[in-house]
């Protein structure tokens, strides 16, 4: 049985510490579980554990294999219980399925992933988070060797910059401004891949000689201004995440999603206004969401956005006053409740990129990512 969601996350798991000292199996795991195609560590851990994030403890007795992630399809895992009564999930060497459409072929270099790195890598290689002081240095395209003003494969085109003759380079289009809700401070802009072209004349800016790029692969159709950047700048990403809860006490928002859609659930990706000094790649958040005010009045206790004008505004004055809330209040402001978990996959200077890994509600622009 496959549980796509879980699959993105197993690729962190394998590091990160358990949160608590009892593993609990899930009352319908099974005893044997036989690896697909397909799968990764974290949907394997998905059908065994509640919170997927224990999966080392329940590989800590297993003689057979040093590094979980090696395991490969076909491979039969047993669920057994160690001496104090603890789950243990092991290898099982004497497994062998003989029917003609199970058998078990030798074991190639495919090993089991942990990430399923197919879902994230557009998020990895077609988007970036840049400022637009950087963006401004960048070379940009001026026009094409034809008067149109979208090319596309076959053009050559000429850029304003001194290139690295026959490099690759990535074209970008400046994208919407990623902005932190609590100081209106523009942290980046998004970047979003539209091409790739090589160089064939590297140019000499200061002399008013353009450099020449040929098209090699389209996204988008490419327009004037659209900058570039070497193909590999900001594309390596590890083949494993380390996954794990940051020990500080973090208070980030979600600023936007790659989607660009209103909600969004288990497997979307979203941009937090956290950068690399607070957060790194395997970070694991819970996305939290601030639960309506309530005014309690002579009409009994409504939500604000029920509320009336009179109401409306002594909430408001409440909120300007920093009145908090207690018995003889008229406005309640409740705590903030917990909607779902985020991991952390790729950090800039000011934002990061998260995968959401869970969620009970849709998760929504301006929720927040926190540790507490």
């Amino acid at each position: 049985m496959r549980y796509p969601l879980v699959a993105a996350l197993l690729a962190f798991s394998s590091a990160f510490p358990a949160i608590a000292d009892v593993l609990t199996i899930k009352k319908d795991a099974p005893k044997q579980y036989v690896v697909k195609k397909g799968d990764t560590l974290w949907d394997i851990s998905g059908v065994y554990l509640d919170e997927p994030w224990q999966w080392p403890d329940l590989w800590q007795m297993n003689p057979q294999i040093a590094n979980p992630h090696l395991i490969y399809p076909g491979d039969a895992l047993t669920l057994i219980y160690d001496k104090d009564g603890n789950p243990r999930l092991v290898k099982n060497p004497r497994y062998k399925k003989l029917s003609p459409e199970g058998r078990i072929t030798p074991k190639g270099k495919q090993a089991v992933p942990t990430l399923p790195l197919e879902l994230l890598r557009p998020y990895l290689s077609y988007e970036q988070a840049i400022s637009a002081d950087v963006i401004a240095q960048k070379p940009y395209i001026l026009g094409a060797s034809v008067n149109t003003k979208m090319n596309t494969m076959g053009h050559t085109l000429y850029v304003k910059g001194d290139l690295t003759l026959n490099e690759a380079y990535g074209v970008y289009r400046k994208g919407n401004d990623l902005v932190d809700p609590n100081t209106n401070e523009v942290l980046a802009n998004k970047a979003e891949l539209v091409a790739i072209v090589r160089a064939f004349r590297s140019g000499d800016v200061e002399n008013g000689v353009p450099a020449s790029v040929k098209v090699e692969l389209v996204k988008q159709e490419i327009k004037p201004h659209d900058f570039l950047m070497p193909a590999m700048e900001g594309q390596m990403m590890p083949a494993y995440f380390t996954m794990k809860r940051p020990e500080a006490v973090l208070d980030g928002t979600i600023i936007a999603a790659a989607n660009e859609m209103r909600e969004f659930s288990t497997m979307d990706i979203v941009v937090l206004n956290l950068g690399s000094d607070q957060v790194k790649p395997g970070f694991v958040l819970d996305i939290q969401r601030q639960s309506p005010e309530v005014y309690d009045g002579r009409n009994g206790p409504r939500y604000r956005e029920d509320s009336n004008s009179l109401e409306k505004f002594m909430t408001d004055a409440n909120d300007v006053l920093g009145i908090e809330s207690d018995e003889d209040s008229n406005v309640w402001h409740m705590p903030k409740e917990k909607v779902g978990e985020l991991m952390v996959f790729k950090v800039y200077d000011n934002v990061s990129y998260a995968l959401i890994v869970k969620n009970q509600h849709p998760i929504r622009v301006g929720d927040y990512a926190v540790i507490n």
